[in-house]
């Protein structure tokens, strides 16, 4: 039996209004978590703008950006962490990058843009869409 492949959970952690960044990482492992190994960064227990957490927190959320085959992205406003790392992802290790935003496109950085493969309205849709394109087909 093949591996399944792994999706990194990106999206803001910092200053997201109490249980919003766990809420759609909650939502994304009920619809992706049979078929895919799922990389959630909330499964540690750092505390933000902590000095000796803030290094910690970056290796550690770029380990599970280079080990995933997929980055699922919630861009629902900006995030210096987010866009580092779908750059990262994209750019650098040239990962396939599937986000999802209630942005306009006149709305949107032209960086995340640039460096998401592919933008959808909403974390069902971009769900759907990594399953239709990466799931193991029963045979």
């Amino acid at each position: 039996m093949p591996e399944r492949l792994t999706v990194y959970l990106s999206g803001p952690i910092m200053d997201e209004h109490k249980g919003r960044a766990r809420e759609w990482r909650r939502r994304a492992k009920e619809l992706l978590g049979g078929r895919f190994e799922l990389l959630d960064p909330m499964r540690r227990n750092f505390r933000d703008r902590e000095v000796d957490s803030a290094n910690e927190i970056v290796e550690f959320d770029l380990q599970d950006v280079t080990r995933a085959d997929i980055i699922l992205v919630n861009y629902n406003r900006p995030s210096i962490g987010t866009s580092m790392e779908v750059f990262h992802a994209s750019h650098n290790l040239r990962k396939f990058v599937v986000t999802f935003s209630p942005l306009t496109f006149k709305d949107c950085s032209p960086w995340m843009i640039r460096y998401s493969t592919k933008i959808l309205p909403g974390l069902e849709k971009a769900c759907e869409y990594i399953v239709t394109h990466f799931a193991e087909r029963d045979k």
